[in-house]
């Protein structure tokens, strides 16, 4: 099965590919603003050989290493009080899910007032990003636990944090994991929205390179990267624990 999925994903890309060549062959529209497949593969081979692309990855995922843990910490612990806590709830969360609607964008002239034109505030953007996403799914992860589960464990003498680690962690698992890696979703974007307005090294200033060169080439080479690196992150590392804890709990398995 995992076979066929992959061979009908490289058909798809072959299919998505031939039809890109033939509308720039058509002519539609100039090569300086729609590029070809060969032009896009040239300049990935270039910044892959010059390690642009090498030394822009590294400088991001150091970036996102950094804000995406942060908010990752914050998350756990204000999902765990809010759930925890009525008050709480209705004053905390209630902030938490009003700061959701807001774009991570929006929070970087405020983390440039604060930090300056340095890398906190991108971190900062990052986890204003991410911070909510993953304080709401844990939370809701922790209170959605079936009372079943909670009053079973104290019949059998399971209190404090012997209930919460024994039993309600792990029940609340799958949903605290899926919030975990929508929240990475959110942090990558914020993190790429960030280093195009504030440039510094990284992915995002390869792109602004390209643009301000006029070079379509690289621009579409650079976004393709960024989502080949998102794309391998969520499928090795979150999909992999995703279905894992899924498989334990048996859940099953998500269709592809």
């Amino acid at each position: 099965m995992m076979g066929e999925s992959s061979l009908a994903f490289i058909l798809f890309c072959l299919a998505i590919i031939l039809i890109w060549q033939a509308v720039a062959e058509a002519g539609f529209w100039p090569d300086y603003i729609f590029p070809s497949p060969a032009g896009v593969l040239f300049a990935i081979i270039h910044g892959i050989g010059d390690e642009s692309f090498l030394h822009g990855t590294i400088a991001s995922l150091k970036r996102m290493a950094l804000g995406f843990g942060l908010a990752l910490m914050i998350g756990v612990a204000l999902g765990v009080g809010i759930s925890q806590s009525r008050l709480l709830e209705r004053t905390l969360g209630t902030l938490v899910l009003g700061l959701q609607t807001l774009p991570s964008i929006c929070w970087l002239p405020l983390a440039l007032l604060w930090f300056g034109l340095n890398d906190k505030a991108i971190i900062f953007v990052v986890v204003m990003g991410a911070v909510g996403s993953i304080t709401m799914a844990i939370s809701s992860g922790i209170s959605n636990v079936p009372p079943i589960y909670v009053n079973a464990a104290r019949t059998m003498g399971a209190r404090g944090w012997s209930l919460f680690s024994e039993v309600i962690f792990p029940a609340a698992l799958p949903t605290m994991v899926s919030g975990a890696r929508q929240g990475w979703s959110f942090a990558w974007r914020s993190l790429m929205a960030g280093e195009l307005l504030y440039v510094s090294a990284g992915l995002g200033l390869l792109l602004q390179m390209g643009r301000e060169l006029n070079d379509i080439n690289q621009v579409v080479a650079v976004m393709l990267v960024i989502m080949t690196i998102g794309f391998l992150i969520e499928r090795l590392f979150f999909t992999t624990i995703e279905e894992d804890v899924r498989r334990k709990w048996g859940l099953g398995k998500r269709k592809a």
